[in-house]
């Protein structure tokens, strides 16, 4: 995009009254909840910065805990691929679905958003859900993600109640509470669930040793996206690695307490499709959950930046969204400030790994340079040295 166009988008959204008052609220209410996290769990500063050390270390020897992480999947009955572009990673899921028009159920994830696997199977037949309630209401908007934890932090409860009640046909008159919208949504989404024959979810990050799968969240639909269909597909960027399960948990804690939703409702490990050893103690796969364990590594980008002098600092971002929260342009234009899929500070820099340097930098010219997103990075990401180098690309 054109600054001008990047400038005129931004020019438009600080018009409209309720995207900024979903935002205001947002923010006021994240930036209240890690305060009082932080302020009263010491451990979780000192687990940031043993995360920063740990995730160096795998940068720094990729292709060796890449094979290792593949590995490990393959030992506990998954199978595990590599995609180097999106077209790849597309392939290889529309390869797992089939032909056969199925109903496929999808977790939040960012990396999903970025290769474009719900569009793409969609444009295949398949009946494609997202279920995460953001990622539901920002689908039926035509919206992008305004946030990567939050997606529709953007929508004021009002705004999601006529958008469901007008997309869905939700009975639902405008007064109601927060609490009678998800409960319209829940049932919705139970129903697609049940007949669901594929579940696809992201990755909050995986564990080298093990091949383990760590999902963090608070709605409970990614268990369910990963446990009820009998296909589990993973898509995981490669920077999501980490040496151990014992790191892998810190880092879920460390996202969490950022992300001001500390502790977590759950956490999920899943190393391998559902099995069982209750008959004569001899393992067998398949039982109760999904068949089938598909994990896709995601390159598009990641390792040519691992090599980069200064994008290889974004590589250890745990998407907290802690960075976007704290900016003050951000908070005036949320992921409107920002490549197709990523935006704010953090979004600006992956947009630079993902789409190119040439394609982000356009966007790197609204930053300040206050440095408020360095101040709060937990990994102490120097974010804004980044969108400073980003501005020196500007044709």
């Amino acid at each position: 995009m054109k600054v001008e166009e990047i400038l005129d988008s931004i020019y438009k959204i600080m018009e409209d009254e309720d995207f900024h008052e979903g935002v205001k609220r947002a923010v006021q209410n994240s930036t209240a909840a890690v305060a009082r996290i932080l302020s009263s769990d010491q451990m979780i500063q000192e687990l940031a910065g043993e995360l920063r050390e740990k995730k160096e270390a795998v940068l720094s020897d990729i292709s060796h805990y890449l094979e290792l992480t593949m590995k490990g999947i393959e030992k506990v009955n998954g199978r595990a691929y590599l995609a180097k572009t999106p077209e790849d990673a597309r392939q290889i899921i529309a390869d797992i679905v089939g032909t056969r028009k199925k109903i496929v159920v999808c977790s939040k994830s960012m990396v999903i958003e970025e290769l474009e696997i719900e569009k793409h199977l969609r444009g295949l037949n398949h009946e494609v859900w997202g279920t995460d309630l953001g990622q539901f209401l920002v689908e039926l908007s035509g919206d992008k993600p305004m946030h990567g934890i939050v997606p529709a932090l953007h929508l004021t409860k009002e705004a999601a109640a006529n958008l469901l009640a007008h997309r869905v046909g939700f009975d639902l008159q405008g007064g109601e509470t927060i609490e009678e919208i998800v409960q319209q949504v829940r049932a919705f989404l139970r129903e697609k669930f049940s007949r669901a024959e594929v579940g696809i979810s992201g990755c909050n990050c995986i564990a080298a040793d093990s091949g383990a799968v760590f999902l963090v969240e608070n709605e409970g639909n990614i268990r369910l996206t990963t446990a009820l269909p009998p296909i589990h597909i993973a898509v995981v960027g490669v920077e999501k690695i980490m040496p151990t399960m014992v790191d892998s948990f810190k880092t879920v804690i460390v996202q969490s307490a950022f992300a001001g939703l500390y502790p977590p409702t759950y956490v999920s490990l899943i190393a391998g499709p559902s099995s069982t050893a209750d008959i004569e103690y001899y393992r067998v796969y398949g039982a109760n959950g999904p068949q089938e364990l598909h994990v896709i590594f995601v390159d598009n980008g990641r390792l040519e930046a691992i090599e980069h002098p200064i994008l290889k600092d974004q590589l250890l971002c745990i998407r907290c969204g802690r960075c976007q929260m704290e900016c003050p342009v951000w908070g005036a234009a949320a992921n409107i400030w920002g490549g197709p899929v990523y935006g704010g500070p953090m979004g600006i820099n992956w947009t630079a790994i993902t789409l190119g340097e040439n394609y982000a930098a356009p966007f790197s010219l609204f930053c300040l340079g206050c440095g408020r997103c360095d101040v709060v990075c937990p990994l102490e990401i120097p974010l804004s040295e980044i969108l400073h180098y980003l501005k020196g690309k500007i044709e």
